[in-house]
């Protein structure tokens, strides 16, 4: 899966270097973030995650690359988690890893997104981040495990939240409008102002 995406990544890349008359330094500067990204030691991968969100602001012909593989990285670091909390070095360091790359995703310049995209994060486990404020709107997080996570503020209009888990979570000011919600659980979810006209709440399970 990982070796089909970096082929992608990198035909993707140099497609944007010829279209843009880039250097192509570039191609060889992004692979070697993803290495970094990738690498086991968290210094080596949150300095990757820093560099990758400056070089989309900068480059926006690498924006929609970049998200790309910020979203894998999530999806690929999240496969394997325990189903219970766990506490352990190594999880405490994937953890701040999946919670710094979905920053950058949740802070990126939509406007930046190309027509017909979609960030994937469905199926996902990202239970107990610290999402205050992000925006992911019309983001696919159908499944995503989301309980007790902190979401106040958090853009997630249009959302596809069908059958995702916020229970516990801390919803407060978030934007809900038109998000699907079908058969998600919000038990014990924090709700305080939150925006949920349009929502779909059908069959949404706030009791257990």
């Amino acid at each position: 899966m990982l070796v089909r995406k970096i082929i992608h990544w990198m035909l993707a890349i140099q497609k944007q270097v010829n279209n843009n008359q880039s250097d192509n330094s570039h191609q060889d500067y992004l692979m070697k973030l993803l290495q970094r990204l990738e690498n086991n030691a968290i210094e080596t991968s949150l300095s990757a995650i820093n560099e990758l969100e400056h070089l989309a602001q900068d480059n926006p012909q690498f924006h929609w690359i970049i998200m790309d593989m910020l979203t894998n990285f999530v999806r690929e670091k999240t496969a394997n988690l325990p189903p219970e909390e766990v506490i352990s070095d190594s999880l405490v360091d994937k953890r701040i890893l999946i919670q710094s790359a979905m920053i950058v995703i949740g802070k990126r310049d939509v406007k930046q997104d190309p027509e017909n995209e979609q960030i994937d994060l469905s199926y996902t486990d990202l239970r107990g981040l610290n999402l205050q404020g992000i925006n992911l709107a019309h983001t696919n997080l159908y499944q995503v495990n989301l309980s007790q996570a902190n979401l106040v503020g958090a853009n997630l209009e249009g959302a596809i939240l069908s059958a995702a888990n916020l229970a516990g979570a801390n919803l407060t000011g978030a934007n809900l409008h038109r998000a699907n919600l079908y058969l998600a659980s919000l038990k014990d979810a924090i709700l305080d102002d939150a925006i949920l006209e349009g929502a779909n709440l059908r069959e949404a399970k706030f009791t257990i």
